[in-house]
C-alpha cells in the first residue's frame, strides 16, 4: 500500500490518492471531496447565470422596446424634437415681429387710399381711370396683406437635425457543411433504371425534400421522394424525341408548387414545356434553353445558349417574345454580354445572377439594368480562390452570398459579393466517387433546413451534404 501513495495536491502528504479527469491532479480522499465539492459551486454558479440570462432573453422577446440601443433612438427623438421646438419658437417670433411691421405699413397704405377715396367722393369730380386706380390699390394693398414681401420661409439645405441610421450588417453566417455527402438519388452507376440516373443536371428540392432532376441522357425528369431507394419518372421517359410525350436531353426542371406543375427546360427540342400530370404544354418555343428560374411573383425566366441572353415571361403570357433581362447584345466578354450562359438564379429583388460559362464567371444583372456586375469569377480559367472553370449551377441565400458548382474544378466555391475570391465549400478534393469528391458537379440546390444538394453528373448521382448546426 506504502508504494500506492502519492502526495496530495491539496495538503502536500503522501496518502492513497484519486486523481481527477479534468485537472490531472491527484487529491487524498477527503480533499478529493472538496475539490468535487468545489466544482459542484462552479457549475451552480454557471447554472445561476445561465437562468439570467435566459430570463434576460425571455424579457427581451416580451418587451422588445426594452432594448438598449432602443433607448438610443428614444433619446434621439427627445432631443430633435426639443431642438427642432427651440427653433420653431425662434423663428415665430421672428415672423411676429415682422408681421406687426409689415402690417403697420400697409396700415399707412391703407389710411392713405381711404383719404383719396373721401376726396373722390367729396369733390365728386372722378371717372373710369380713377376707378381702376382704386381697385388696383386695393388689389395690391390685399396682396401685400396676404404675402407680405419682406418676408418668406426656405428650406435649408444643412440639416436641422443629426440623423441617425439602422445598419443591418450583412455579415456572413459562415455555414458549414459535412464534407462527406449522403447520395439521397442514384449513385449505383449508369442506367436507366428507376434507382439509376445518367447525366443528371438541374434539380430542384422542394418543401418537403422531394427531389427533382432533370435526368439529362436518360430523356426524362425523375422525382425522389425522401429516403426513397428509386426515383419515379414524372415526365418524359418514353425515349428520345419530340412528341408531346418525349423530351431530347432534359437541361433544368423547376416545380411550380402554386400551379402544381413541371416546367422543363427540354433544351434538345428548342423549347420549354410544361407537364401537369400526364398533360403537356409548349410554353416557349424556338428557344436554345439551358437554365429555368422562377421569382416570388410567378414570372418566368429562361436563359438562351446561342442568343446569349436571359428573358423574362410573366406566368400564361407565353405567346410573346418575352422581355431581355440580361445580356441581348452579342456573344462577348463586357458587362453587358455573356459568352455561352449556363445556369440562371433569381433572387428575392427580381436580380438574376448568370453563370456566364466560357467566361469563367458569374454576373449579378439587377432589375432594370443596362449590365451586369461580375459577383465571381473573372479572372480567367484557372483553379485559384479567385478563378473558376466552366462554372454552372448557381444559387445564393438569404445574405447574399452565391454558390456556384465550378464544373472543371470539381468543387462548389461560395462567393460574398464583392469580395475578390471565393470560398471551397464542398469538393475541392480531386476528381473522384469518394463521398467528399465530384466528378463534374452541376446543379444545385437547398432545401428549407439550408442543406445543400449537388448533382454530380458524371457519378450519376445527387449528393446531399448536410449543414453543420
Amino acid at each position: 500500500m506504502a508504494n500506492n501513495k502519492t502526495l496530495c495536491f491539496k495538503c502536500n502528504k503522501e496518502k492513497i490518492t484519486y486523481s481527477c479527469e479534468g485537472c490531472s491532479k491527484h487529491f487524498c480522499l477527503m480533499h478529493l471531496t472538496e475539490h468535487r465539492q468545489t466544482l459542484n459551486n462552479e457549475l451552480q454558479l454557471i447554472t445561476n447565470e445561465y437562468n439570467e440570462f435566459k430570463q434576460t432573453i425571455n424579457e427581451q422577446k416580451q418587451n422588445p422596446h426594452n432594448h438598449s440601443l432602443m433607448n438610443q433612438i428614444n433619446q434621439w427623438e427627445i432631443k430633435s424634437i426639443e431642438k427642432i421646438q427651440q427653433k420653431a419658437q425662434e423663428y415665430r417670433e421672428i415672423l411676429n415681429k415682422s408681421s406687426q411691421t409689415c402690417t403697420n405699413d400697409i396700415e399707412k397704405k391703407f389710411n392713405n387710399l381711404r383719404e383719396e377715396i373721401k376726396q373722390y367722393q367729396q369733390e365728386n369730380e372722378f371717372n373710369e381711370i380713377n376707378l381702376n386706380y382704386l381697385r388696383t390699390q386695393l388689389i395690391e394693398i390685399g396682396k401685400e396683406l396676404k404675402n407680405p414681401s419682406n418676408v418668406s420661409i426656405q428650406p435649408n439645405p444643412q440639416p436641422l437635425i443629426n440623423d441617425i441610421s439602422i445598419i443591418l450588417s450583412k455579415t456572413s453566417k459562415f455555414n458549414k457543411w459535412k464534407q462527406n455527402a449522403i447520395t439521397v438519388a442514384g449513385g449505383n452507376g449508369q442506367g436507366q433504371e428507376l434507382n439509376q440516373l445518367y447525366g443528371p443536371r438541374g434539380i430542384f428540392v422542394d418543401k418537403n425534400k422531394n427531389i427533382f432532376i432533370a435526368d439529362f441522357f436518360n430523356h426524362r425528369i425523375v422525382e425522389w421522394k425522401l429516403n426513397a431507394k428509386n426515383g419515379q419518372t414524372i415526365a418524359g421517359g418514353n425515349g428520345q424525341g419530340n412528341r408531346m410525350n418525349q423530351l431530347n436531353f432534359p437541361i433544368d426542371v423547376i416545380v411550380d408548387q402554386q400551379n402544381h406543375s413541371t416546367i422543363i427546360a427540354d433544351c434538345g427540342n428548342r423549347r420549354v414545356i410544361r407537364w401537369v400530370d400526364e398533360k403537356q404544354q409548349i410554353l416557349i418555343d424556338n428557344t436554345d434553353c439551358d437554365s429555368l428560374a422562377m421569382d416570388k411573383h410567378g414570372f418566368l425566366y429562361v436563359s438562351d445558349l446561342n442568343k446569349n441572353e436571359v428573358r423574362r415571361w410573366k406566368m400564361g403570357e407565353y405567346n410573346n417574345e418575352g422581355i431581355v433581362v440580361a445580356g441581348g447584345n452579342g456573344k462577348g466578354n463586357q458587362l453587358n454580354q455573356f459568352n455561352c450562359p449556363t445556369f440562371i438564379f433569381v433572387d428575392d429583388n427580381q436580380s438574376v445572377y448568370v453563370s456566364d460559362g466560357n467566361n469563367n464567371r458569374v454576373m449579378k444583372w439587377r432589375k432594370d439594368a443596362k449590365e451586369g456586375t461580375i459577383v465571381a469569377g473573372g479572372n480567367g480559367h484557372g483553379r485559384n480562390l479567385n478563378q473558376l472553370s466552366q462554372p454552372v449551377g448557381v444559387i445564393d441565400d438569404d445574405m447574399g452570398q452565391i454558390y456556384v458548382a465550378d464544373f472543371e474544378n470539381d468543387r462548389v466555391i461560395r462567393w460574398c459579393e464583392g469580395k475578390e475570391e471565393g470560398e471551397i465549400i464542398v469538393g475541392g478534393n480531386g476528381k473522384g466517387n469518394q463521398s467528399n469528391q465530384f466528378k463534374g458537379p452541376i446543379g444545385l440546390s437547398f432545401d428549407d433546413q439550408e442543406n445543400l444538394y449537388v448533382a454530380d453528373a458524371l457519378n450519376n448521382r445527387i449528393q446531399k451534404f448536410e449543414i453543420i448546426l
